[in-house]
């Protein structure tokens, strides 16, 4: 079966060749002999009702010197495509949600879209992870001042976030006798106009935010660990962690088995768990990542694993 697949992500000339994991669906969906087209957010358009795009064709190399070409670019309606995978990069903005308003419009229209439009728009990436409250650390998302200050005195450590941050930007660690925890919840609510996220402090994220990759709902069995710097409270890769892949644990497996049902029954095809220690912390949705150092630890096709999922889908519709 020939499959139409089209991509809609940042520049592609701008990414990591090293780690990128779009790049590693691009060369599954490549090695399956699909059809792969190239498109930016801006590129994405309604007329009439009608999702269309301005899309180019893509060939993807694994050549660290020329990972791509893109040829010339043409008008089409995005129903053309069997697959969109949709994986712009966070923030999560007004911008975003109209992109995902266009392509629920190719969904209607007969394309996949990985993940599910609705569900991108549903789930936030921190406060879902708080529908699995048997999964959770203790957490709390206000936008009242003195409710947060009343979770940082019951739990002394606490972890104050926003509720659209990414790669571990704007957060505070906030210790029992921290004398900036006013300041914090001002800067990060907005003296009360925005709600956020405060989370007992995990001491297990010396060890690493583990990253759990599922497909179709399913645990990859092996995770990253993003193990922070010394003296650092945050794994990310992006705020300067180090990954160390790894089996995942027992509680690991129990949690994506909790989680799993809800994302397959939801369209979120591809997700992304963060754990530390025992606890879910975040459900990533976006556009998950860590494919490529997953698969370099134990010689892994997770893009491969996906792409086969992709196509069983596209052969039930």
């Amino acid at each position: 079966m020939t499959v139409n697949i089209g991509v809609v992500m940042d520049p592609i000339a701008d990414i990591s060749y090293k780690k990128d994991t779009t790049m590693a669906m691009l060369w599954a969906a490549a090695a399956r002999g699909w059809r792969l087209y190239y498109m930016e957010q801006g590129d994405l358009y309604l007329e009439q009702g009608v999702a269309r795009a301005s899309m180019a064709p893509l060939e993807v190399f694994q050549d660290p010197q020329k990972w791509f070409q893109l040829g010339e670019a043409s008008d089409a309606p995005l129903a053309d495509l069997d697959v969109i995978l949709m994986r712009k990069d966070p923030p999560f903005d007004n911008e975003y949600i109209y992109s995902t308003y266009i392509l629920e419009a190719a969904e209607r229209a007969g394309s996949l879209v990985v993940n599910r439009c609705q569900s991108l728009r549903d789930c936030n990436e921190k406060v879902f992870a708080t529908e699995f409250p048997e999964c959770c650390p203790p957490v709390l998302v206000s936008s009242d001042m003195q409710r947060l200050k009343g979770f940082h005195a019951d739990y002394g450590d606490v972890i104050f976030k926003p509720l659209d941050g990414m790669g571990g930007s704007a957060i505070f660690r906030a210790r029992a006798d921290d004398p900036n925890v006013t300041v914090i919840l001002e800067t990060l609510t907005g003296y009360g106009r925005h709600s956020i996220m405060a989370q007992q402090y995990l001491p297990e994220i010396k060890n690493g935010d583990k990253r759990i990759l599922l497909i179709d709902g399913e645990a990859v069995p092996y995770c990253l660990a993003r193990v922070p710097l010394a003296g650092e409270s945050r794994g990310n890769l992006a705020a300067g962690g180090t990954g160390v892949p790894q089996p995942l644990t027992d509680r690991d497996q129990w949690i994506a088995d909790q989680v799993g049902p809800v994302l397959r029954e939801k369209g979120l095809i591809f997700a992304g768990l963060d754990v530390i220690g025992d606890y879910l912390t975040e459900i990533n949705v976006t556009s998950p990542t860590c494919i490529r150092e997953i698969d370099a630890g134990f010689n892994l096709d997770i893009a491969g694993d996906l792409m086969d999922c992709i196509a069983e889908k596209l052969a039930h519709k």
